[in-house]
Parts: C-alpha cells; structure tokens; sequence
C-alpha cells in the first residue's frame, strides 16, 4: 500500500471519533455517562431530547466505539467503553475553555464562576472532608452517586434538598458539586443553601475531573 493512502487510512480512523464528538447533544450524552451505566429513555430525558432521537445519537457513538451497549430485559442500557473516553471528555471541554472566548463567557455569566480545583486544593479539600471540616455534598441523581462519587461525599439529589435542609450542618462549610463544569446542579444548590443561612460554595469538578486529575473516588463498580 502507498505511504499516502496508509496516511490517509490513519487520520480516518481518527476522525471517527471526532466526527462522534462533533454534535452537542452526543457530547452531553458522554457527560451523563460518565456519571455511569444508564437506560435509553433515562438519558433522553438528561439531555432533553425524545428517546428516538437519543437511540440516533447513541448509535453513532457506538460505531466510533466510544460506548457500548446491552439488553436488560426490552431495554437497552448504554456506558461508557472505558474510563479514556471521561478523559477524553474532560480534555474536549478544558480545551474549549481555554481556548473559546465566547465559551469562557457563558461560564462567567449563567454558572458564576464555581472554583476551579488545583492539585494543592483538591487535596486539601479531600483533607477538610475527611477530618469533617467541611461536608462535600453530591446533588445528582442517587443512581449517580452510586456509580461512584468524591471521597466522604454525602447524596442528596437537587430535586430533595430544599426538603433536607434540617439534615444539614449550619456550623460547617458545604461544598457542593455535580455532573462537571457546565452541569447547574451545583449552582442551584448553592443558591438555595446561601439563602436558607448555610455557608455554601461549589467546584467544578464532577466524577471525570476528579479522576482524571489522579484523585481518588469512592463507590466505584467493580471492573
């Protein structure tokens, strides 16, 4: 085979998958799944599409080989086909931050700056959570959580907090986190905790982050 046309079949390769990453909502739908193993019409519903057209988008991922999937009775449920496509996911939308002007300013505007984490300070963090200075809070879905979470991290879904807010230490910071950095969660909990007297903050880091900047998580499935 000629040198051009063994070029050629490498970078096709390779644009397999940025052609499965080139749409919106498939990008979102990665982002849920990093949160774990869901159903067709559970995923629809995250990305606010009919479950006809997420079943479209799930299937070009899964000819680039980015999720695979299995039956569960008449059901399908579809995950992630390795923990490099959350890393992927986390690279996709850093370099869009550092890089997109416009995307930056959509951040500063409707998710008001959430903390961006260092090693110095997600270690830290871990440390506070751990000698119970602080209470990191997860407020996505429970089948989230326990697909895997922050270390010490307690579950209460956004949709149940206002309803627990007597569980909830008044004398402790709390940090709140969700899906990553362009998930709302995090900022509607904290709006609702500052209101009600709490002292409230939120990262932006999710599970993908988390993990990809080496930290570990709790909760995990077995491989």
């Amino acid at each position: 085979m000629q040198k051009r046309k063994i070029k050629d079949l490498l970078y096709e390769q390779v644009a397999r998958v940025g052609k499965a990453v080139s749409s919106p909502k498939r990008l979102e739908l990665l982002e849920v799944l990093v949160q774990g193993e869901k159903m067709v019409d559970a995923l629809a519903r995250d990305v606010d599409i009919d479950i006809k057209l997420a079943s479209s988008h799930l299937r070009v991922l899964k000819e680039a080989r980015l999720v695979t999937n299995r039956r569960q009775g008449r059901f399908i449920a579809y995950r992630l086909s390795g923990e490099d496509i959350g890393a992927l996911w986390v690279c996709l939308h850093m370099v869009a931050e550092e890089h997109l002007m416009e995307l930056r300013a959509v951040l500063d505007k409707i998710i008001a700056a959430p903390e961006r984490l260092t090693p110095e300070t997600r270690a830290g963090l871990l440390d506070k959570a751990r000698q119970g200075e602080v209470l990191v809070l997860d407020v996505r879905p429970e089948v989230e959580y326990r697909a895997g979470h922050l270390p010490y991290a307690r579950s209460i879904p956004i949709g149940e907090l206002e309803q627990k807010l007597a569980e909830l230490p008044q004398d402790r910071e709390i940090v709140a986190y969700c899906r990553g950095p362009f998930c709302l969660f995090a900022a509607e909990a904290v709006a609702l905790l500052n209101r009600k007297g709490f002292r409230a903050s939120k990262i932006s880091d999710g599970i993908a982050e988390w993990s990809v900047a080496g930290m570990p998580l709790e909760g995990l499935p077995p491989a």
